[in-house]
Formats: C-alpha cells, sequence, structure tokens
C-alpha cells in the first residue's frame, strides 16, 4: 500500500468535501474576491483547486457591480459534489445558474421598505417647507 503525497493529491484529497466560496483579494477598503473551488476545512488563505470566477463588490463609474464566472467549470464541481457557500449562492441565483437565495428576496423587501421609508419622509419635508414659506408670506 502506497502512501498518499504530502502535497494535497493522494487519496484523501481526491475524496475530501469541496466547497465553491469567496477567498478576499484586494486591499483594506477596497475588496475584490476570487470565486474558488477549495478544500472545505482551509481556511481561505491556503491554496485552492482551482478559480471558477471573480466579484468586485465596489460600485464602478456606470454603478455596475462586476461579477464573472466559468460556468462550465462551475456545473463541473457541483455535478462532483462540491458544496457552494451562501454568498457565492446568492450570486448563482441573481446569474440564473441556480434558483434565487431566499436571502435575495429578504434584501430586496429590506430595500424596498427602506426606499418607501425615504420617499415618505421627503415627502413630509417638502411639505413643510411649503407650508412654511406661505405661512411667513
Amino acid at each position: 500500500m502506497s502512501l498518499a503525497a504530502a502535497s494535497g493529491t493522494g487519496r484523501f484529497w481526491a475524496r475530501s468535501a469541496k466547497t465553491i466560496r469567496f477567498v478576499r483579494q484586494g486591499c483594506t477598503n477596497r475588496p475584490f474576491f476570487h470565486i474558488v473551488v477549495m478544500e472545505r476545512r482551509k481556511d481561505q488563505y491556503q491554496p485552492v483547486i482551482e478559480q471558477v470566477g471573480t466579484y468586485d463588490p465596489i460600485p464602478n463609474e456606470h454603478n455596475e457591480q462586476l461579477v464573472s464566472f466559468n460556468y462550465e467549470r462551475i456545473r463541473h464541481w457541483i455535478g462532483s459534489g462540491a458544496h457552494i457557500s451562501k454568498p457565492v449562492a446568492e450570486l448563482l441565483g441573481i446569474a440564473g445558474l441556480l434558483p434565487v437565495h431566499p436571502r435575495t428576496y429578504m434584501t430586496a423587501w429590506r430595500n424596498r421598505q427602506m426606499a418607501e421609508k425615504l420617499a415618505q419622509i421627503d415627502a413630509l419635508k417638502k411639505s413643510d417647507n411649503v407650508d412654511s414659506t406661505t405661512s411667513n408670506s
């Protein structure tokens, strides 16, 4: 019986649980994420098996958050039994590869509620300004 290689390419590595998740790159106050496949028990700064995408959460000059995926490789790893982290599952749901994640619906609902409250506050401020200008005249 031969021993498995110490580099992580032996029999254990072939059967160990894989996960698709973010690895944070970038600088302080300027995050950038690589979407990678790695062993589930490893820290995010350990060597990865494969990079399958990128995500830039800071909006650019067109107010867009840039995301890129290698759908073929993601399908391969999902078919091989890789788990998907919740943030990556959200992005894949928005992109249409997976069903939309429930957290996405909750975030959209909260954003709509906040926008409605801000609209009501702005309407009250405008009505107060109109009342104050007419009473001063």
